[in-house]
């Protein structure tokens, strides 16, 4: 019966999203056809590529849900993997910290994805910014390299917490034991992650409809208050009517996404000051359209800790 369900409303989800995106890309092709007339259009031809990305990110999810929780949390290793490569490519550092990047890759990295897998919450809760951050000076200190030492040290710790610890709380979400939700928590990953993203396209297309007052023009020129209200409440709105894929109820799941919403454009405000610091607009070029992949996901990476630990403390037992 719970796997029937599973599978119906899973099939639901992907199916609805299916249709969204393939309503996208007609839209897409209509307007490359009437006003670029086939030709270069800078606007028409990102819109493509975003569209396209999305199929391929949409896949790559449908395909971790397949295998479950196995699939879901390597999935999200390989991205933090990919994530911390992105954030200490841009970040300062010197000879003395090449042993400590190497633990962060190979060492805090893998265990606090087994630790999740483990279902350990007591030590995958605080092994990062306990022991870790303890950890890695320590090792930096041992290369007696005291130049722009805490700098260094800092940035190497906050690309572990951004890459690392915020991003394994979207795999920790399976890990959850909610009364009368048994076996469905995966809906609980695609919840957040449609809500949040989805906040991001509504912000923006919102922005570029009725957008004139810039909400912080020194770190993000395109964010507008014009944007950001309506995005977020659609989102809002988006979330409540969703509230059938989790353990909420319809004001409970609206509630939930405004807050999520919040905390996902807060993120991205963090992380494009972050890339204003570092003098770029982009953190890499994985994602055809969409930059790098902390470009993806920096609205979730503030979102998934306080969407899993509201949904734990809440209705977890």
């Amino acid at each position: 019966m719970i796997e029937t369900l599973l599978a119906s409303d899973t099939a639901r989800l992907f199916f609805g999203v299916g249709m969204v995106l393939a309503i996208a890309t007609l839209i897409a092709t209509l307007l490359r056809w009437r006003v670029a007339k086939g030709q270069p259009h800078a606007v028409i031809d990102n819109l493509v590529a975003r569209i396209n990305a999305w199929w391929v990110m949409v896949l790559v999810i449908g395909l971790a849900f397949l295998f479950g929780k196995a699939g879901v949390i390597f999935l999200f290793l390989l991205i933090s993997f990919h994530a911390l490569r992105e954030f200490l490519t841009l970040a300062y550092t010197r000879r003395g910290d090449h042993l400590a990047m190497a633990s962060c890759f190979f060492v805090v990295l893998p265990v606090q994805y087994l630790l999740i897998w483990i279902e350990w919450y007591g030590m995958y809760s605080i092994f990062v910014p306990v022991y870790a951050f303890l950890l890695l000076p320590i090792i930096a200190a041992l290369g007696a390299d005291t130049k722009r030492f805490l700098e260094r040290s800092a940035k190497v710790q906050w690309g572990l917490m951004v890459s690392v610890y915020c991003i394994s709380h979207v795999p920790a979400l399976v890990t959850l034991e909610v009364p009368g939700y048994e076996d469905r928590n995966l809906l609980l990953i695609a919840f957040l992650v449609i809500v949040v993203q989805g906040s991001d396209v509504l912000q923006y297309v919102w922005g570029k409809l009725l957008g004139k007052r810039k909400v912080a023009p020194e770190l993000s020129p395109s964010k507008t208050w014009e944007g950001l209200i309506g995005g977020v409440a659609s989102a809002t709105l988006v979330g409540a009517a969703l509230y059938w894929i989790t353990p909420f109820n319809p004001w409970q799941a609206g509630l939930v996404a405004f807050a999520i919403c919040l905390m996902g454009f807060f993120g991205g405000l963090v992380m494009s000051a972050i890339k204003r610091d570092r003098g770029v607009k982009d953190w890499g070029h994985m994602i055809e359209g969409h930059g790098g992949m902390l470009d993806r996901l920096d609205s979730v990476v503030f979102a998934a800790p306080v969407f899993f630990h509201i949904t734990r403390y809440g209705w977890s037992v």
